[in-house]
């Protein structure tokens, strides 16, 4: 990939700095398919500027990733894992255990979640309550909870489409399932009143555990066919949509961006997904994306740091940077992650 040549203040940040020997002189990256592509960008410049050798940038998903970086410490595991959802605190406790027992965090943007459909097919005006509608295993009806047995988008909503329902969503192991059933699934069962007849029905112990039992019926989808996991990257689920034209799938803006040519992108509770409404904080479906850093590599790895660094640099991750130019919503809170990679701060425990 041909990039523009770095101004002198991302240079300066990849300044030459004493290494400590290692038989490993190239860094190691694996994770989220989302951050997959800015990594990449990244990593391809510090090979090109920094004078340290262009990191191995893989993919594999965000869980698959953090499970990588928490095997333990050394030069046969790797230095950093990209991910689209939040370490928790099982992997920092497994980190821990294998000896891995600073893990630094590093936000780097954010990013949307998307719901296209084929390029030629209708146009969809959707919001949180028709895609739980559609998709939830149960759903509320004359405040009862019944199966869903909807077929079509019209059967959800009369003003939608009335195309069968088939809809390829992220895999529970997808970094990209944790918002869509928080933000989609948990909220359009809030607003469609689906939540309070859960709650009514909950045989839980307690009301904490009513309203986990609730929560969870709001999470749990269709199996009759109608909601399909996808466990690989948007790459296949475009691939399904190309076989399946009615259908509608999940994917990170950036994908759809590059993919205008192929898919029709819905609005959410009336606003169209993009770089602006993400930023504003206008459309209702977004996400922080991070990756993690195994702390006791920094200065034993060569360029791990400095890496870091220039990743969360204004050249890279500002406003009007590189990656804001390939889809990534710059952080507003960029300096405070610019001074924690600096100070080389380590995640405290998350309960």
């Amino acid at each position: 990939m041909s990039l523009m040549k770095l101004i002198p203040s991302a240079i300066a940040i990849l300044a030459a700095s004493t290494v400590v020997a290692s038989a490993r002189d190239q860094l190691q990256i694996a994770g989220s398919s989302t951050v997959l592509p800015y990594s990449t960008i990244v990593a391809e410049a510090f090979g090109e500027n920094s004078g340290f050798k262009t990191p191995v940038v893989e993919g594999g998903g965000s869980g698959a990733g953090r499970k990588k970086l928490c095997e333990g410490v050394g030069e046969g595991t790797i230095d950093i894992a990209n991910s689209s959802s939040r370490i928790k605190q099982s992997d920092l406790d497994a980190c821990a255990a294998n000896g891995a027992k600073d893990v630094m965090e590093v936000r780097i943007g954010y990013d949307g979640v998307v719901f296209a459909t084929d390029i030629n097919g209708p146009d969809f005006v959707l919001t949180p309550a028709d895609l739980f509608g559609a998709l939830a295993a149960e759903v509320a009806k004359d405040g009862a909870v019944v199966a869903n047995t909807a077929k079509t988008w019209a059967d959800v909503n009369a003003a939608l489409p009335a195309q069968d329902i088939l809809a390829f969503i992220p895999g529970t192991k997808h970094g990209t399932r944790e918002v869509f059933d928080i933000n989609v699934l948990e909220a359009g069962c809030k607003d469609s009143g689906a939540y309070d007849a859960f709650l009514a029905a909950s045989t839980g112990a307690d009301d904490d555990a009513k309203k986990k039992e609730a929560v969870g019926k709001c999470m749990a989808v269709r199996t009759d066919g109608v909601s399909v996991d996808i466990d690989g990257d948007y790459t296949e689920t475009l691939s399904r949509i190309a076989a399946n034209t009615n259908a509608m799938g999940v994917f990170g803006l950036s994908f759809y961006e590059n993919n205008t040519d192929k898919l029709k992108v819905a609005s959410m509770n009336g606003v169209v997904p993009s770089v602006e409404t993400i930023a504003k904080g206008e459309y209702p479906v977004s996400r922080p994306l991070f990756f993690y850093v195994k702390k006791a590599h920094i200065g034993v790895i060569p360029g791990l740091k400095e890496y870091i660094q220039f990743f969360v640099s204004d050249e890279m991750a500002g406003p009007g940077g590189k990656l804001a130019d390939y889809g990534l919503v710059p952080d507003p809170e960029l300096a405070a992650t610019q001074a924690a990679v600096e100070a080389e701060t380590p995640m405290a425990p998350l309960n």
